[in-house]
This record gives structure tokens, C-alpha cells and sequence, in this order.
């Protein structure tokens, strides 16, 4: 790759043609928990804070009747910050010279001005439309009027009682970000445990277990943790194929001539990944740019069997990456809590055991602010990252010559109600492996409760 198409990828912020390309879809901007008087005591008094996405400076409050704003940050008036705006109920007003807004963005009074003034009737600050969705706000900063229908994943799809949401900032560009969670090598390396936990020991819930639950299937009647799997198994055969929301991809490790380790994540297009946790929870992850060098997660753990215990799993993440910020407490400052007698010994990486979001985000942090990948040397197993920036960039060029994003990013292209996507980590018989996943992936959809017909006569049941 050249520096110039490593520019175009990686500056996001308003006028950049890849902040063009993803201001044509819906961008998460806040957990509704950061809201939550006990988890920040501060909303009790005055629910707003200041936010940042894509370079750009905003506001998100909520107004006593519950109804969301989200502001351009600067004050119409004369651009002072809004973040420090009164919280008045149904508006905010700045504190420079008393202008009022509500969360439209409608200028409700200019108090300085002589009486009978009609001045606020021609002011109207922007606003953003907000969706909100499994505990997470998702805003449209796109063209006024041109917000796309809402994707029908399955992690919007559940309940609230089978979902849970969480975020964490990382120091470093969005892409990069990214590109770690479509990688299905790195798992073998970078999340290597060189011992296996008891499966008995590792609950769904549990935080940084991922790849120590049990794959579906079984090995000679033994059931295999996935830790073993990406482990003993190391070198993958990746393909992948175009999907309604961008690509499935497909991993298999050889472990017998009999049987064939399967594992289906998918790419949703231009920043999310879908992976399966363990054969009833899933994470749906998006990555969104704070500004160039510093960008959010936000991920969604979707329950196909029984609910999920958020303070549970909230409180296993906090002391790793505490609320309201964020901001996890390793990192480059104190090298991300290495440790090189663990390294010998029980991680490949040697940087923790309990959360393996640290592992991630070593690896993108330390690649520098923005990575350099004029530099790479990209090989077989990076094919899909390959793909997805050619997908990239072919998607800003239709986008800065007038043309639509891809994926039902345009009203005019709305998408299907696709589900989904299905995410599956098993072990299957080697000459049926193709059919194996299909029919694991479909039983798990039928037997998903909020998904019976019981529950499809209660609409109200199954709202995020």
C-alpha cells in the first residue's frame, strides 16, 4: 500500500473522503449506561456530556421528558462551548449570553435581545438524529435527511435482556483498530494460553474468556476448549465470500482426517466484525473514530439461550476499563502490564489472563498512532484484510464521485431483513463442514427464545 491510499483510509475527520464514507452510516456515540446516575453519579445532576466522533466536537444531553440531543458543540451565537451549557430540562442555554436549545436544535429564546425580537426564529443550530439500540446511541452525521433504515442484526434484534454493551478508547487510528478483529490468525498467537482453564470454570458472562469456552462437537467424546484448538492448530485455511453486510469469513484448522475445526465470523461493512464468544453468545463490535488517533469499541454481547447478567458483566470490565471514560488503565504508559515470567509461562503474550481485550489492544497500539503500511509485508493469511481495503477504497472513490455506499447505506438501497449474522465455532465432520455450520447455526436460531413464534406475538418483548 502507498502512503497516499494509507491517507485516504485513515483521515476521517469532516471533508476527508473516508469521513465522507462513514458519515453514509449509522455511527454509535455513547452507551446509554453513561447515563446511569450509579455508574456516574454527575447525571443525577445534569445529564450531558460532551462527545467527539470523526474529528467533529458535539454535545449529547437527555432532556428531563427523556427525549435525546445531540448538538454541534460550538454555540451559534458565538462559538462557545455548549458542554457547559445549562441543563434547563427541555434545552440547554449557554452560558455566554443565554441562548436556549432544545434537542432539535431549535433556538427557543435569545434573552439579550430587545423584546419582540424574532432572531431565534431564524437560528437553528444542527442536530443529529439518534437511534437508540441494545444500550447503545447510534447517530446519523450524514447528510440531513438522508439516514439510511436501521441494519437488523441480530444484537439490535434481542431483547435487553439478552444483551449487553460496553466500550473501551484505544491510542490509535480506526483501521487499525479494525483490521485486528477480521485477522482469524492472530488468534492462534496473540490470544495463546499455554494452559487450558476448566470448561466448568468459564461462563458465558465471563469477561476475557473467549477462546477458553468449549467449541461445539467433540474429539473421540471429549469436548475441546477453543484455547486448545487455535493452539495446537496454528496454521488456517481463511476464504471468505460477499455477504449482505460484506464478507463471511470462514477458518478452518485440520485436525484430523476425520474432522475439520470450523469458524465463521463475518466483516459487517465499513467498521463492525461479528465473532461467536461460545456457542450461545456472540460479540458484534464497531469501531468508531474519536478523531485520527484515538478511537472507541463499542461491542455487543448477544444472548442466544438464557439472559444475560449485565451487572455481572459489567463489573468484571470495570476494573479494566473503568466508566465514564473509558479509558483502559494499561497501556503504552505503563507496557500494557507485561510481564515476562507470564510470558514464559502462561500466555503467549504474557500480558494478562483475565481480560484479552489488553492483547488487542496492544497489538494496535503499539503499531504507532497511525500505522505506516507502506511498510507491511502482507502474506497468505491476509487475504481478508487485503479485501477489505480495496473494498474500502472502492467505496470511498463511488462515494467522492456521487455515488452511493455499499450495503444499504443509502435510503435508495435499503437493506433486506437479513438476521443474523450467524457466527459459529465448532468442530465438524471434515467432508461435511460446509452443511455441518449451516445446520448448527439454524438449530441455535430455533432455539433462540426470543426468536419463537411466542415471542414474535409479543413485539414489545423483543424491543432493544
Amino acid at each position: 500500500m502507498n502512503a497516499q491510499q494509507n491517507e485516504r483510509l485513515t483521515r476521517t475527520g469532516p471533508g476527508t473522503p473516508c469521513g465522507a464514507l462513514l458519515r453514509r452510516y449509522w455511527q454509535p456515540v455513547a452507551l446509554v449506561d453513561e447515563f446511569d446516575p450509579a455508574i456516574d453519579p454527575k447525571m443525577a445532576e445534569r445529564p450531558v456530556k460532551a462527545v467527539r466522533v470523526m474529528g467533529q466536537d458535539l454535545v449529547l444531553f437527555r432532556e428531563s421528558g427523556g427525549r435525546w440531543g445531540l448538538l454541534d458543540r460550538d454555540c451559534p451565537h458565538r462559538g462557545a462551548d455548549l458542554a457547559f451549557g445549562r441543563h434547563e430540562g427541555d434545552g440547554l442555554r449557554c452560558p455566554f449570553h443565554g441562548w436556549k436549545f432544545d434537542a432539535a436544535g431549535r433556538c427557543l429564546e435569545t434573552p439579550a435581545e430587545p423584546l419582540g425580537s424574532r432572531l431565534c426564529e431564524r437560528v437553528q443550530q444542527r442536530s443529529y438524529p439518534l437511534v437508540e439500540r441494545s444500550g447503545v446511541l447510534f447517530a446519523w452525521l450524514g447528510e440531513p435527511g438522508r439516514e439510511p433504515p436501521f441494519p437488523d442484526y441480530d444484537c439490535f434484534a434481542a431483547p435487553s435482556s439478552h444483551t449487553f454493551a460496553y466500550k473501551g478508547m484505544w491510542h490509535c487510528n480506526w483501521l487499525q483498530a479494525f483490521e485486528v478483529g477480521i485477522d482469524p490468525c492472530h488468534t492462534s498467537f496473540l490470544h495463546r494460553f499455554l494452559e487450558d482453564a476448566s470448561l466448568e470454570a468459564v461462563g458465558d458472562n465471563a469477561a476475557g474468556r473467549q477462546f477458553r469456552s468449549a467449541s461445539l462437537g467433540e474429539v473421540g467424546g471429549e469436548r475441546w476448549p477453543m484455547s486448545r484448538i487455535m493452539r495446537e492448530f496454528h496454521r488456517p485455511d481463511i476464504s471468505f465470500e460477499a455477504a449482505p453486510w460484506g464478507f463471511r469469513i470462514t477458518t478452518l484448522r485440520r485436525m484430523t482426517e476425520d474432522l475439520t475445526h470450523v469458524r465463521v465470523t463475518h466483516e459487517i461493512f465499513p467498521q463492525a466484525f461479528c465473532i461467536p464468544l461460545s456457542p450461545t453468545l456472540t460479540i458484534t463490535q464497531w469501531h468508531v473514530p474519536i478523531d485520527d488517533t484515538h478511537t472507541y469499541w463499542y461491542a455487543f454481547f448477544t444472548s442466544y439461550g438464557t439472559p444475560v447478567d449485565k451487572p455481572a458483566m459489567r463489573e468484571q470490565r470495570a476494573p479494566h476499563i473503568p466508566p465514564p471514560l473509558y479509558i483502559p488503565k494499561k497501556g503504552r504508559h505503563n507496557d500494557w502490564g507485561f510481564d515476562a515470567q507470564e510470558q514464559r509461562t502462561r500466555t503467549f503474550l504474557g500480558m494478562g489472563e483475565d481480560d484479552i481485550n489488553i492483547h488487542d489492544q496492544w497489538a494496535v497500539e503499539s503499531m504507532g498512532p497511525i500505522q505506516d503500511r507502506t511498510r507491511e509485508h502482507l502474506g497468505t493469511t491476509d487475504k481478508v484484510i487485503m479485501a477489505n481495503r480495496r473494498q474500502l477504497l472502492s467505496a470511498i472513490d463511488a462515494v467522492e464521485a456521487g455515488g452511493t455506499a455499499p450495503f444499504g447505506a443509502d435510503p435508495a438501497l435499503a437493506p433486506e431483513q437479513v438476521g443474523g449474522p450467524d457466527s459459529v465455532d465448532g468442530i465438524a465432520p471434515a467432508g461435511t463442514w460446509g452443511t455441518w455450520w449451516q445446520e448448527q447455526a439454524h438449530a441455535r436460531q430455533a432455539a433462540t427464545p426470543w426468536k419463537s413464534q411466542a415471542a414474535a406475538s409479543h413485539p414489545e418483548k423483543v424491543q432493544a
